[in-house]
């Protein structure tokens, strides 16, 4: 499928400077209603050790890529926390980022010196907000609670004693707590009866397990929608009829191929019509995109999001693979069922019109088909070693596959608000 960012926009999408390129992954920071209040942007310079130690070198190659490339593009008009040392805040290097979508994290290295405080205040008077990172009450940051917005608490590291103290110094402040390192359900609703409103961690990704398994009705009927959409020829009849009959999927799917995401000039007003118009292969795509979007609809759009963007870095990973790039895209797409469904992956992939091969893959066998996804998955954790030995195995450059990921972002933030 074909990224809807003219060339301009990739010129500037094109992570390559003289230095060498720049990885950079995002973390959604999700709100009590499952909404994303902002990201966490995690930088680092390409094809390197993925830490050397080196805090002050990975805080200006963060200014360096902000300045470079934007991270708009990442985060769209979402707020952008960037993690800041000392330097970064009394140089008045985080100058170079705009105020209104920057949230400046202090890490917890940082000591509160009368300089870094006076920095605080200044950049939070032009507009910046300040949060406090894996952030552990003692007497000396008092100075910095007072300029704080967001106080992360790392939920691994600290246990409840610890963030109750932390409560009581702020009770009455207008500070957001983010709990970081939320991975389990268990944990998010611990940290929800604690009064923090902001989660950050993969908590949202995980299916809650259930004694029986059984696959809901609607989910079996959208799932013999794809199987139908998979089959070769396609039998566009029984297709239609089925599509019809379920008026959320018709809706989503039209919507869709009307979308600018498509550039499709003549209005489609039918199924029939959108098959002709696109073509089997595309309409292949829109109907999963629609479908997979009604399988998600009760929970955090991100979820959608995700899939939506390893979709389509896998599709355009998959020429770089020798791989078929439609079973990547489903690949890719159908990776978050399990978050969707709230179901594991062994229930759900027997019912998948995929290979062996493909199911294996999306049930986490390392086989050559499962190798984009590998990828995507360890970027989107800032794995940035899992990322260099995955790029080696394939015998490609880093540049290849991160040129796939920033056609991915804004295809995934277009597609989206086509099905929002």
């Amino acid at each position: 499928m074909g990224s809807p960012v003219s060339s301009a926009q990739n010129e500037k999408f094109a992570l390559e400077s003289p230095e060498g390129l720049r990885y950079v992954a995002r973390q959604p920071i999700l709100d009590l209603r499952g909404h994303v209040h902002g990201y966490e942007l995690l930088f680092r310079k390409g094809y390197e050790p993925a830490f050397c130690g080196d805090v002050e070198m990975a805080s200006r190659t963060m200014l360096d890529n902000a300045v470079m490339f934007g991270h708009e593009w990442l985060t769209g008009e979402l707020p952008a926390f960037f993690n800041c040392t000392a330097e970064v805040l009394t140089g008045e290097l985080a100058g170079v980022l705009p105020p209104e979508t920057t949230v400046l994290e202090i890490l917890e290295t940082v000591e509160p010196t009368p300089e870094v405080i006076a920095a605080c205040q200044k950049l939070r008077s032009q507009g910046f907000r300040i949060a406090l990172d894996d952030f552990v009450w003692e007497p000396k940051f008092a100075p910095l609670i007072a300029v704080a917005d967001y106080i992360k608490v790392d939920f691994i590291r600290s246990n409840a004693q610890e963030r109750q103290k932390l409560l009581q110094q702020i009770r009455g402040r207008a500070i957001k707590l983010v709990a970081e390192k939320v991975e389990t359900p268990e944990e998010y609703r611990q940290a929800c009866a604690e009064g923090f409103s902001l989660f950050q961690g993969y908590y949202f990704c995980r299916p809650v397990l259930m004694e029986k398994h059984k696959i809901p009705a609607n989910t079996i009927f959208h799932l013999e929608i794809l199987k139908l959409l998979h089959r070769d020829p396609m039998d566009i009849d029984r297709l239609c009829e089925l599509v019809k009959s379920d008026t959320s999927i018709t809706y989503r799917l039209l919507r869709l191929v009307n979308s600018p995401v498509y550039a499709i000039r003549q209005e489609i007003r039918s199924i029939h019509a959108a098959i002709v118009m696109v073509g089997e292969d595309t309409f292949r795509r829109i109907a999963t995109l629609a479908i997979t979007s009604e399988m998600n609809a009760a929970r955090p759009a991100e979820i959608l999001h995700m899939a939506l963007i390893r979709a389509e870095f896998c599709e355009l990973a998959a020429g770089l693979c020798d791989l078929d790039a439609t079973e990547q895209y489903l690949l890719g797409m159908l990776s978050m069922l399990p978050a969707m469904l709230q179901m594991p992956m062994e229930v759900v992939a027997p019912s998948l019109p995929l290979r062996p091969e493909i199911c294996e893959a999306l049930m986490g066998a390392a086989n050559p088909e499962r190798a984009p996804l590998a990828w995507i998955e360890a970027q989107e954790r800032g794995d940035w070693d899992a990322c260099d030995a995955i790029v080696e195995t394939l015998g490609l450059h880093c540049e290849d596959l991160y040129e796939c990921y920033t056609e991915a972002v804004p295809w995934a933030e277009a597609a989206l608000r086509a099905v929002a």
